[in-house]
């Protein structure tokens, strides 16, 4: 198995929260406390990784008084969430990379065990997290959760000729990998655990549910 100390978890901070009025999402509070210092805690609390990162483009002192390192994405404009996967691979010094929203405050306190056990398993390049979700349709699915992946750091050349080549998607460059999905739907499992807050009016609710 995978020992934690050879996987660092990565906070992906860098958005530019449109969505919230522009406003910096990992700072914004949860409980009386960042949104983002609730993920980091999370992934500590789970037991599942030996280092933290955070990828962040601005506000850079208030995220490093988490205790952790900040990088700021290597592409220019707010390229997405790519572009902190690409700075976390970069910038890792275990052999393995675990990548996490700033806005999902209520992530699975196993997340980082289960994603390590099915890459393991399968042998595969990336385990990617698949979560319980109202299709369209009003049927219950599971649904990839792109964000939410354990990656080899030997992935970093494939991703950086992936973005040299325009690519921003997480999903068209996870295809090129041998990727297994982990689905978090057993009966345990928190329905809200991969909800994540957009607008301020859903952090809210969030809190009060």
């Amino acid at each position: 198995m995978i020992n934690p100390n050879e996987i660092t978890g990565l906070i992906l901070a860098g958005g530019r929260g449109s969505r919230m009025g522009g406003v910096d999402k990992g700072l914004q509070t949860f409980n009386g406390l960042p949104l983002a210092l609730h993920t980091l805690t999370r992934l500590q609390m789970g037991g599942g990784v030996g280092h933290l990162m955070i990828n962040a483009n601005r506000n850079l002192a208030a995220y490093e008084s988490f205790g952790a390192s900040v990088w700021p994405d290597g592409l220019a404009d707010y390229a997405g969430p790519l572009a902190g996967f690409l700075i976390g691979l970069e910038r890792c010094e275990t052999p393995f990379l675990v990548t996490v929203p700033c806005d999902t405050p209520l992530l699975p306190l196993d997340l980082v065990p289960r994603l390590t056990e099915a890459l393991d398993a399968q042998d595969a390049d990336i385990a990617m997290a698949a979560a319980p979700e109202i299709g369209k349709d009003g049927q219950m699915q599971i649904r990839p959760q792109p964000v939410f992946c354990l990656l080899r750091v030997e992935l970093l050349e494939s991703l950086v000729k992936f973005t040299q080549d325009g690519g921003r998607k997480i999903d068209a460059w996870t295809a090129l990998h041998k990727t297994v999905i982990v689905p978090f739907d057993l009966p345990g499992d928190d329905p809200q655990a991969f909800f994540n807050a957009n607008t301020l009016a859903e952090l809210r609710q969030l809190e009060n549910t």
